[in-house]
């Protein structure tokens, strides 16, 4: 993969610059001394902030200790719990969109970023990613990371012994909505290939819901929507095909099983978010390079995913704290992040350019992932996700899992489901 070019930090001369200068700026503030400085940035699944701590840690004389929490679910567990006990948070924390209203709840917990100089990124950002990073009373509690542009990452091997094309414009072409994704996979399934054609109905439940309207499971006025929620019920229509057909292979997503497959090639197809491409990366391994490869979507794009990274009011050092903050979720930091991981900035700056457009990933056959995931990001809507979207998703997932695997049938995991999001409220 193409690696960046060291990007250098912007440091101010006055407190008032787009990033702080510790040295001269942190005598005067509300922070310990800055020489003492060691922060740690919470973070789940792979950011790629790796190379970018470094630089961080080069250019300031901060150490800093990233500290990975898994799963998306792991982590959530573990901020909540922290943000009821008053204690426990490090100096910078990720909050995912699923959960970012519900962390509006105990903004009291965090920094206003616009007391550390941070306002003047508003322009840095898509409109909609800065102005979702702000609580009910217009404080700024988080800047943005990513966006989750979609695309489906394909198993080539397993296409081609099943008869299919491998080319990406050619498989893009197989299915134009997900019905026709459908039948790709029964094709699929009824040649000789040993291995199914999707991982898990709970994965495609979650990227087809976000292509469908403003609401899941919630609507803005925090009403309960899930029964007249056309993205909920086309999801779970395809998801009953897939079982029907068989061309589950009846896994729970981020489940260390999941994880298994992905190395060992147990399934085909995989709706994948732009973050999505450094967990196949990472769990696949070196033996998979090239194997794996990204084509469009079925429907109408959509976005899965996305963060922010706050600072809660505990750190000794909310001036260094935020200056991290804002050096990653920065263009050069944006860049970084994608460059490594594969995540997708949501600074539209960094989306037009060249680095990120032109921008291949030979671990995917060379796939020119900068195109792929950078088309049409600009035009990007959020899904409004509702407080209590988190637990009623992971319910839900768990009876689509029961169901997949033939526990239940469907009117069992629907009502099931449905009570989950009634009690959420």
């Amino acid at each position: 993969m193409k690696r960046r070019a060291r990007p250098t930090m912007f440091m101010a001369v006055t407190c008032s610059g787009a990033l702080l200068a510790v040295t001269a700026c942190n005598a005067d503030g509300d922070g310990a001394d800055a020489a003492d400085a060691e922060l740690v940035v919470e973070t789940f699944g792979n950011f790629g902030y790796s190379e970018l701590i470094e630089e961080f840690e080069d250019d300031t004389g901060i150490t800093v200790e990233e500290r990975v929490h898994g799963e998306l679910a792991d982590w959530n567990e573990v901020l909540q719990q922290n943000l009821a006990a008053g204690s426990g948070l490090g100096d910078v924390v990720a909050v995912e969109e699923g959960i970012i209203l519900d962390v509006m709840e105990s903004a009291d917990a965090f920094h206003d970023l616009y007391d550390y100089g941070a306002g003047e990124m508003e322009d840095h950002f898509l409109p909609w990613k800065w102005e979702l990073g702000h609580t009910p009373d217009d404080e700024l509690l988080g800047l943005g990371t990513d966006i989750g542009s979609m695309a489906v990452c394909y198993r080539t091997d397993h296409f081609e012994d099943a008869g299919l094309p491998t080319e990406r414009d050619e498989v893009s072409a197989l299915w134009d909505d997900w019905e026709d994704f459908v039948d790709v996979g029964i094709e699929f399934q009824e040649s000789d290939v040993d291995a199914h054609f999707v991982d898990t109905v709970t994965e495609y439940v979650n990227a087809i819901s976000r292509q469908h309207g403003d609401f899941i499971f919630f609507d803005d006025n925090e009403q309960l929507y899930i029964e007249e929620s056309d993205a909920v019920a086309h999801s779970w229509d395809i998801a009953e095909s897939m079982i029907e057909e068989e061309l589950t292979a009846e896994l729970a997503m981020w489940s260390d099983d999941w994880n298994a497959a992905i190395q060992a090639g147990t399934f085909a197809t995989m709706p994948c978010p732009a973050w999505m491409l450094g967990h196949i990366e990472e769990h696949a391994g070196p033996d998979a390079e090239g194997l794996w490869d990204v084509a469009e979507v079925p429907g109408d794009g959509g976005n899965w995913g996305g963060s922010w990274l706050a600072v809660p009011e505990e750190t000794e050092y909310p001036e260094e704290a935020t200056e991290l903050a804002m050096f990653l979720t920065s263009e050069e930091g944006h860049l970084g992040a994608f460059q490594e991981a594969n995540t997708l900035p949501s600074s539209p700056s960094t989306l037009e350019s060249d680095e990120v457009l032109s921008e291949v990933n030979p671990y995917f056959n060379d796939a020119p992932v900068g195109e792929i995931f950078g088309e049409g990001a600009m035009d990007l809507e959020p899904v409004y996700l509702g407080l209590g979207h988190f637990p009623v998703q992971e319910a839900a997932g768990d009876q689509l899992e029961a169901w997949q695997t033939g526990q239940i049938d469907r009117d069992e995991a629907w009502e099931a489901a449905v009570e989950e999001a009634e009690r959420a409220l």
